[in-house]
């Protein structure tokens, strides 16, 4: 993808914004997944391509099911915990990773403002460059603080982090590093720990191993709406491939991975097909209950944690969990 830097004032002294996706970046990067993704054995495709409007939409829906726990405690975790991780960070600007609406974000810049060494600004990092530009406008003018918004990918672009000349708290949550790899996280967290700063902190949000069906209920709802938001990934490569997947013919599948620690979600083809991609000239077929990986997410321990966070020059200052022990937030520094 291209580095090249766009920068919008939105507000004078308020609201800047740092295009580093250009037009047509997005679009490759979703024709290189499915060329090479959809040629592998097992089949796969990146969760990324999930959110298109309506698959964001769907996750919102998700996050309200009485089974999907993560998101609500998450959310409970960073109210009763927010004040100490700002205290604890002694950061002055709160950079977040994969922001979105910058929803849960709030509740760290409020106890920021409150900590000893208060609010300086924001930089919300995200893709999507209207999501992006709504939630710093709100935050701008509800807090009165500096946004230095960045539109980008962080598995791309984690140089574009503004250094605004303060200490910085980089928050990743969600358990978005969940959805990665062990190489992947290995990659990512050691591009992150070279851009940061020996005063900078780094909060991360890591859903943790607990019993298996409770997982796998999480990934596969009675209702049926996890199962809409992982055929949603069909729509996407039919609007923008130009493909003929046939979504009701994909049966949506969710397994715990012991050895790995991981839930997988896939599609499970129903009967025996092919499907022509037009707009890269790609035809794949499918054997009768031939399955694609679309998400790993994978479950840590606080050791685990530790350990991967020492592996890329991380050291962990703090640990925070829920009374279930369901969740963790982790702060570290650059060791």
């Amino acid at each position: 993808m291209s580095a090249q830097r766009v920068a919008t004032i939105l507000a004078p002294g308020r609201v800047t914004l740092d295009v580093r996706l250009l037009p047509g970046d997005l679009e490759g990067a979703l024709r290189r997944d499915a060329r090479v993704g959809l040629c592998t054995t097992p089949k796969s495709m990146p969760p990324v391509w999930f959110y298109d409007d309506r698959g964001s939409a769907l996750y919102e829906d998700i996050t309200r099911l009485p089974e999907y726990y993560p998101f609500r405690t998450e959310a409970a975790l960073l109210r009763r915990a927010a004040g100490e991780i700002a205290e604890a960070a002694e950061a002055r600007v709160l950079v977040e990773l994969g922001s979105g609406t910058s929803e849960k974000a709030r509740l760290l810049l409020g106890a920021m403002a409150s900590a000893g060494a208060g609010l300086d600004g924001y930089v919300p990092f995200d893709v999507s460059e209207a999501t992006l530009l709504a939630a710093a406008g709100a935050i701008a003018a509800d807090l009165g603080i500096g946004v230095h918004g960045v539109v980008g990918d962080f598995h791309e672009h984690l140089d574009g982090i503004p250094d605004l000349g303060e200490p910085r708290l980089v928050a990743f949550l969600g358990s978005t590093i969940g959805n990665f790899a062990p190489d992947q996280r290995r990659r990512f967290l050691a591009e992150l720990r070279g851009v940061l700063d020996g005063s900078d902190r780094f909060l991360l949000a890591t859903d943790l191993v607990k019993d298996a069906g409770r997982l796998v209920s999480a990934y596969d709802d009675a209702r049926g709406v996890t199962a809409e938001f992982n055929r949603n990934l069909l729509h996407v490569l039919n609007r923008e491939l130009d493909a003929d997947f046939v979504p009701e013919r994909f049966a949506h599948v969710a397994v715990w991975d012991p050895e790995e620690q991981w839930i997988e979600m896939r599609l499970r083809a129903t009967e025996a097909m092919s499907v022509r991609l037009a707009a890269i000239d790609m035809t794949v077929r499918f054997a009768a209950d031939e399955e694609m990986r679309t998400e790993v997410s994978a479950k840590f321990t606080p050791e685990r944690v530790r350990s991967e966070l020492a592996a890329t020059g991380f050291e962990v200052t703090g640990f925070w969990t829920d009374p279930q022990s369901d969740y963790l937030l982790t702060l570290a520094r650059p060791a």
